[in-house]
C-alpha cells in the first residue's frame, strides 16, 4: 500500500480516526475529513511521518464532498482507496421520532456515501482502487430503536453491491465491511427522539471491540480485496447467519437483546 492516496470520511472519531493510523503505518498518504478539523489536526500530530491532507467535512453536504475529493486530487493526483465510514446512530422509537431525524441519519449516511463515491468514482476506476462502505450488523438485521440507522445501513449495503456489478469488468474493488458494536463516540452521539444527542452510551464500551482493532481487520479486508467484512462471531457472523435460516427467532433474540439496555425505549 506504500503512497496510496487513501480518503477518509468521518475521520475525527472512532473507526475513522483508527483507520488513519492503521493506513499510516503501511506508508499511504491521507486525505481526512470531518467536521472537527481540530480533532484532525491532533490526529496529524501523532503521525508525523505521513503526509495528510485535511479537509473540513460534512457528508451531509454535496459541495464538501465534491471539495474533499477535489482537493485531495490537486493535493495528490490521485485516489486509491475511499472509505466511506462517516456516520451517525439514533436511539428512539419511530411512533415518537421527529421525522427529522431519519432524514439526518439518511442524509449523513447515505447520502453521504454517495455524494463521496459520485465524485471519487472516475479516479477509482483509474487506479483499479478500493471503494469501502463502513455500515453496520444494523445493514443485515433490522435494530428496534435504531430504524433510521438499520435503513440507511441497508441502503449502503445496496447502493455498494450494485456499484460493485456495474464494475464488474472495469477492476473496482467494492467493500462493504460490517463491524459488530465496536467502542467509538457512535452511541454518545446518537440522536434521540427530537434531534438531541443522548450523551451517554447505553452499553459497556470496555467489552466491544476496539476500534483499532476493526480498523486492522478492515485494512487487511482493503488489501487482500474481499468484497464483504462482517466482523465479530456472535453479534456479527451469527446474527448474519440466523438472519438467513431463522428469521422469526431472530427477530425474538434481537428484541430481547436491545431492550436489556438502561433506560431501553422498549421492553
Amino acid at each position: 500500500m506504500r503512497n496510496k492516496v487513501v480518503v477518509i470520511t468521518g475521520a475525527s472519531s472512532g473507526i475513522g480516526y483508527a483507520l488513519a493510523k492503521e493506513f499510516a503505518s503501511k506508508g499511504v498518504r491521507l486525505s481526512l475529513g470531518a467536521r472537527r478539523t481540530e480533532l484532525l489536526e491532533k490526529l496529524k500530530d501523532e503521525l508525523p511521518g505521513t503526509e495528510i491532507l485535511i479537509q473540513k467535512t460534512d457528508v451531509s453536504i454535496e459541495n464538501d464532498c465534491r471539495m474533499l475529493i477535489e482537493e485531495t486530487i490537486k493535493r495528490f493526483g490521485q485516489i486509491d482507496i475511499l472509505v466511506n465510514n462517516a456516520g451517525i446512530s439514533m436511539r428512539a422509537l419511530f411512533e415518537d421520532v421527529d421525522l427529522k431525524v431519519i432524514r439526518q441519519l439518511m442524509d449523513v449516511n447515505f447520502y453521504g456515501t454517495v455524494y463521496c463515491t459520485k465524485y471519487a468514482l472516475p479516479y477509482l476506476l483509474k487506479t483499479k482502487g478500493s471503494l469501502v462502505g463502513v455500515i453496520s450488523i444494523a445493514g443485515y438485521v433490522g435494530l428496534p430503536g435504531r430504524t433510521g440507522y438499520s435503513a440507511s445501513k441497508f441502503a449502503i449495503r445496496g447502493f455498494l453491491d450494485s456499484l460493485r456489478i456495474e464494475n464488474l469488468k472495469k477492476g473496482l474493488h467494492v467493500l462493504v465491511a460490517a463491524p459488530g458494536f465496536t467502542a467509538s463516540e457512535v452511541r454518545k452521539a446518537a440522536l434521540t427522539t427530537d434531534g438531541s444527542q443522548q450523551g451517554e452510551t447505553p452499553r459497556d464500551e470496555s467489552k466491544m471491540m476496539s476500534s483499532e482493532e476493526c480498523a486492522l481487520h478492515i485494512v487487511n479486508a482493503v488489501r487482500k480485496r474481499k468484497r464483504e467484512l462482517i466482523l465479530t462471531f456472535t453479534e456479527g457472523k451469527l446474527t448474519v447467519f440466523l438472519g438467513k435460516l431463522f428469521p422469526s427467532l431472530l427477530d425474538k433474540l434481537t428484541y430481547n437483546h436491545m431492550a436489556k439496555e438502561p433506560n431501553s425505549p422498549f421492553k
